[in-house]
């Protein structure tokens, strides 16, 4: 009988001691970056704030709302910029209100939606753009003129509401710096194989789906965008 052999192991393997000895190291600069994060996140919390007093209206499903709405009698608000246009079907897999709603439904994601279509909010947060704007390169995203390759992106948006109802602009991300609110990077990023990102990309678009599209098919293009199976636009490959 022929005994099969196994492989050798890639990664060094050494014994508990030397290993308790190296993570004790590595602890001692997972404690620095813990200071430097709670450093970075006050600095964060002590930037300057702007008013916003453009009245914006938004699309609900009760009807039309303004942006101190959104609160809902908070005085804090995260707002997700979505990337998905109108006439779009699918969504961002880091990311007109019937669409929205269908795909709000399909995800089960209970978080109210909005739809900011027929106002200036997403062009004024930067992550929604116009024609010459495309044509030109002159599109301002993540803090710097350039050809965002895309007329609607992604962000994160912070806003705060006084006892007054003024409602304030504190805080904007974009591009890797939504990553701060990708939860599911801390468990990768302490895995043996972190975040597997081997693909064309070296980005999440080389792997992750919506969650209910998993072994479904479909692809995602460099920006993030998913393509369902039966998608026909010139952005799918042919099968």
């Amino acid at each position: 009988m022929n005994r099969q052999t196994m492989p050798e192991p890639t990664h060094p393997i050494v014994s508990r001691e030397e290993w308790l000895r190296a993570r004790v190291a590595l602890l001692a600069h997972e404690k620095e970056h813990t200071r430097q994060r709670d450093e970075l996140s006050q600095m964060r919390r002590d930037l300057p704030w702007v008013r916003v007093e453009k009245q914006y209206v938004f699309d609900a499903p009760q009807g039309k709302v303004i942006l101190a709405d959104l609160f809902d009698g908070r005085t804090q608000l995260f707002i997700k910029h979505f990337m998905m246009g109108p006439g779009q079907v699918g969504q961002c897999v880091g990311c007109s209100l019937e669409e929205i709603e269908a795909v709000r439904r399909r995800m089960g994601w209970r978080f109210p939606w909005v739809s900011s279509y027929g106002s200036d909010f997403n062009y004024d947060f930067h992550v929604s753009f116009k024609p010459d704007e495309m044509t030109g390169g002159r599109a301002f995203h993540n803090y710097r003129h350039a050809d965002p390759g895309l007329s609607d992106l992604s962000g994160d948006s912070v806003f705060f509401k006084d006892d007054a109802g003024r409602v304030f602009h504190t805080y904007s991300a974009y591009g890797r710096g939504g990553e701060e609110f990708l939860g599911i990077y801390r468990i990768l990023d302490v895995m043996p194989k972190g975040r597997n990102e081997n693909g064309p990309y070296r980005s999440l678009a080389d792997w992750a789906r919506p969650r209910n599209m998993y072994g479904e098919g479909g692809v995602v293009e460099g920006n993030g965008r998913f393509h369902q199976p039966a998608c026909a636009c010139a952005q799918h490959p042919p099968t």
